[in-house]
């Protein structure tokens, strides 16, 4: 199993010492909170407040119940007051809910997901993480900083690497190449590589190797580090189809979204996350899986030839979406034992499109096995928040933070103008069908991969993963999310309004020639 876990300060801790609040007078006597502690990872402390809020009024006075930040006056600092408010139960419920003296939660053993306080999820490992698994883009710009941060884990950390046997391959990497076959731009940019070249020959026997599609990584891998765009991301998600282990992805790409951290001074920043502090953003994944026309009597069937038939001749007749043997063109059978097996577990978004057909998509959409409604147009986006800044924000979705659990629909140009796209709880199961009376089949595909048709009375079934992929964050939850929108999306940049300058307000001279024209008729009237 991999080797960490999530820090999460419980709900039903007893209060530590008290403190003194940061930035108030060292002479004054600190004050003793008794109900509860709250975790601030800025100050990576332990506050000890009062549960009790303070009601202000609009004249700034407050109770005369006692509350941190405030004086014997009844007023209260601004730093204090600042950290004051600063809780942690304002983006998640507790799990234990009470309302009112008698109501509580019916008690459920089939939860789907547990809602975390976003803000106190941390990194920490239970033992030291010994494996670590290096995932590069194929640009020879990214040979440089990979080499170096292999030769450092291996040579300074003493950590097992692995990479992706195509990473071997490389040309670039490799100096059995026969160049005389080569153009000469190649021959040059081969020989401005030599060093890089020498430094990896050198590590290349201690690497270990894997195959996509051949080999299992799950419980061999402690730590992963990407190194390029946001598609590298998505493929170390797609590597690991149930837990996935810790993610740092380094920004060496075209876009940014999902990669927080620079390789400048990257031995300081992978040293801190070994060591375990670093925050935790837990970007959930869609499991999606197909149920082909006929499954259903099929099963019927099987559970009649099962009593009947030897355990080598017993049916199996689930399709299998992530199964490598699944045609495009057909349905390979699955001799797994049930169709929750036969998922595939997206990042970013499931998309359902008209491919090549000219026809309009008439989609039927079904929430928790009711009908909500049909999508006529080019297809439709089902995304997490992850995905809702990618191909749904370009749809005209409303972009939600990564540590929101939602599920966000959104239409493809769809024919009525008052469909928008909507957000749904996570842990709902989405059922996606083509109409009955559709013109034409329609095209699937999960994360832009595994691309497969979706015939008349196919299904497309899709709901939360209970894997979430941990992404460590470079600074915290908010501050990576909002500076990867305004870095990549140049988010809500425009041409600043000039302020007006008082001696030019409008309004205000307006009145005072108002005035100046009253006074002139006074004087004339007299």
């Amino acid at each position: 199993m991999s080797s960490y876990n999530i820090q999460c300060p419980s709900p039903t801790s007893k209060a530590t010492p008290a403190q003194s609040v940061p930035g108030a007078n060292e002479e004054a006597k600190p004050r003793v909170y008794s109900q509860c502690s709250i975790y601030d990872e800025h100050e990576n402390q332990l506050l000890n407040v009062n549960t009790t809020r303070q009601n202000h009024v609009n004249n700034g006075s407050a109770s005369s119940a006692p509350g941190p930040g405030l004086m014997s006056n009844g007023t209260a600092s601004d730093i204090e007051m600042r950290w004051w408010w600063r809780t942690r139960s304002l983006n998640a419920p507790s799990p234990f809910q009470q309302f009112g003296p008698c109501g509580r939660i019916m008690k459920n053993s089939a939860m789907v997901m547990q809602i975390q306080d976003p803000a106190s999820q941390r990194l920490t490992w239970y033992k030291p993480p010994l494996t670590v698994l290096v995932i590069k883009k194929k640009d020879s710009q990214v040979l440089l900083p990979f080499v170096q941060l292999v030769e450092w884990l291996v040579q300074e950390k003493n950590m097992v690497v692995w990479v992706e046997s195509a990473v071997l391959e490389d040309k670039l990497l490799r100096d059995d190449v026969k160049l005389d076959q080569e153009s000469a731009k190649f021959r040059q940019v081969h020989e401005y590589y030599s060093g890089v070249r020498s430094r990896f020959l050198a590590l290349r026997e201690k690497l270990v190797t894997f195959k996509d599609g051949r080999d299992d990584l799950t419980d061999r891998i402690d730590f992963i580090v990407c190194l390029g765009g946001d598609g590298t991301l998505l493929y170390a998600s797609q590597l690991f189809q149930q837990s996935v282990p810790p993610v740092m992805a380094f920004y060496l790409g075209s876009l940014g979204f999902l990669t927080p951290f620079q390789c400048d001074n990257f031995q300081d920043q992978v040293t801190n996350v070994l060591e375990g502090h670093a925050a935790l953003t837990l970007r959930s994944r869609l499991r999606c899986s197909i149920h082909r026309k006929g499954e259903r009597h099929r099963d019927s069937l099987q559970q009649v030839s099962n009593n009947l038939l030897k355990p080598s001749l017993r049916l199996h007749n689930y399709s299998a979406v992530g199964d490598p043997t699944f045609s495009n063109n057909n349905c390979s059978s699955y001799s797994g034992q049930s169709s929750a097996n036969n998922s595939i577990l997206v990042l970013n978004e499931v998309v359902i499109n008209r491919g090549p057909s000219p026809y309009l998509s008439n989609i039927d959409i079904f929430l928790d096995g009711k009908y909500i409604t049909s999508v006529q147009g080019d297809g439709l986006i089902v995304s997490t928040p992850t995905g809702s800044t990618a191909y749904a924000a370009a749809a005209g979705a409303s972009m939600i933070h990564p540590s929101v659990p939602a599920i966000l629909v959104t239409p493809i140009c769809p024919h009525s103008l008052s469909f928008r796209p909507i957000v749904v709880p996570a842990g709902v199961e989405l059922k996606i069908s083509i109409s009955p009376d559709s013109r034409n089949t329609s095209r699937v595909s999960f994360d832009g991969r595994n691309d497969q048709e979706l015939n008349h009375g196919d299904s497309l079934r899709v709901t939360t993963s209970i894997y979430p992929v941990p992404s460590i964050c470079a600074q915290d939850q908010i501050s990576d999310w909002f500076d990867s929108l305004a870095e990549g999306l140049h988010w809500n940049v425009r041409k600043r309004q000039k302020c007006l300058d008082e001696l030019s307000d409008l309004t205000a001279s307006g009145s005072e020639d108002t005035l100046d024209e009253f006074d002139n008729l006074k004087i004339q009237d007299s």
